[in-house]
């Protein structure tokens, strides 16, 4: 056999098969990874183009929505992508009513369910964060009036209801083990909380966020870079990247109340492509690192040293950059896509494209002849 055939054929090979380790790498991704669908912008697509484009050429078949717009869950109607829409923290201390939540969910879910895959309602974001008293002591009270009037129409077992915490709720997450729930939040409204959540077959909710949390010396360890990582002394643990160190202090405060049961969801985390300049790691190789070193984290099965053989539905923050969020320049770049839905940088969510698939195919069929033939020749 030729120098130049073995080459073609090895280059033929080499094709085939990285296409369809791609396509198992898109495979795997689906059903687990979600985005964080924001609207703080002016110059974003039309919701149904949105859909439309997620449905055709993502993988992404869950979005999590900050509101319940009617708009968007039409936008969705028989697309099957999972939606879970939130009740904002003003709204919480009136959800407590058993009239205003029958109202809520008479206006916001009836009229687009089942058309529109609705899978879970959040009352409200970072609740416990906000040190509002109303809010926080009528957090509880709101999840179980609102699941009450899904029983009663019978949605219960569609659509769960949760609430998101910001890492925040720890008083000590360092190291993993010793992670546990703040002082006084921990027995008067987190153990009641977790306690519904078991009850409903609901997640506990986190967004941990690695990005706000590092520093020069530890970004390779946020990034989930080879560093040096972190050894745990009390269950002699060695962590190699920080989500997984966030994850496991926020199972060792639900262990610590008995709950260690319940599954964990990422509602939102993420890594901006842009920033100030006195910011580090800030750019759009670190984002895509980052968002593509968790996607194949959650989802490869290892799970954490504390929480082994599982993945984690998660939640990318976000979907678009919004230019008119508050704060920060980084706080407007943390999107997947830019407003024209072109990607901000690749990450393997884009579905292979129709005329890639047909080139594969077709390399596929030659190297089939060309093997074929060769065998024939050599034992005919």
């Amino acid at each position: 056999m030729s120098k130049e055939l073995i080459s073609m054929l090895s280059s033929r090979l080499i094709a085939v098969i990285s296409f369809f380790l791609a396509l198992t790498l898109v495979r795997g991704f689906e059903g687990t990874i979600g985005v964080n669908y924001g609207t703080v912008a002016n110059n974003l697509p039309p919701p149904a183009q949105v859909a439309h484009f997620l449905l055709e050429s993502t993988v992404i078949n869950r979005v999590r929505l900050f509101d319940a717009n009617p708009e968007i869950l039409r936008a969705f109607a028989h697309t099957g992508v999972a939606v879970t829409i939130s009740v904002p923290n003003d709204q919480i201390p009136d959800l407590t009513k058993l009239n205003f939540a029958q109202q809520w969910v008479e206006d916001y879910i009836q009229p687009h369910t089942p058309a529109t895959n609705i899978v879970r309602i959040l009352v409200g974001n970072e609740v416990i964060s906000t040190a509002n008293k109303l809010l926080i002591v009528s957090l509880v009270p709101a999840m179980e009036t609102l699941q009450t009037v899904l029983v009663a129409a019978s949605l219960d077992r569609r659509i769960q209801v949760s609430t998101p915490h910001s890492l925040g709720i720890l008083s000590n997450s360092s190291p993993p083990s010793t992670g546990k729930f703040r002082q006084g939040y921990d027995t008067h409204v987190i153990k009641p909380l977790l306690s519904f959540l078991r009850d409903s077959n609901s997640p506990f909710m986190v967004n941990p966020y690695p990005f706000f949390d590092c520093s020069p010396d530890t970004l390779d360890y946020a990034l989930f870079r080879p560093n040096a990582g972190v050894f745990d002394e009390n269950t002699r643990v060695f962590y190699t990247n920080m989500l997984d160190a966030q994850l496991d202090a926020v199972f060792s405060a639900m262990k610590l109340l008995g709950f260690d049961d319940l599954e964990i969801v990422i509602a939102e985390t993420g890594w901006p492509s842009m920033g100030d300049a006195t910011q580090f790691g800030v750019d759009a190789k670190s984002a895509a690192e980052y968002n593509g070193n968790l996607m194949r984290h959650v989802t490869s099965g290892v799970g954490t040293p504390l929480m082994p053989n599982r993945t984690f539905e998660t939640y990318i923050f976000a979907l678009f950059n919004e230019d008119l969020k508050p704060g920060p320049t980084c706080e407007r770049y943390f999107g997947l896509f830019r407003p024209d839905m072109t990607p901000v940088y690749d990450i393997g969510i884009l579905r292979p494209t129709v005329a890639a698939a047909a080139n594969i195919e077709h390399a596929t069929c030659l190297l089939v002849i060309t093997v074929g033939l060769l065998i024939i020749k050599n034992h005919g």
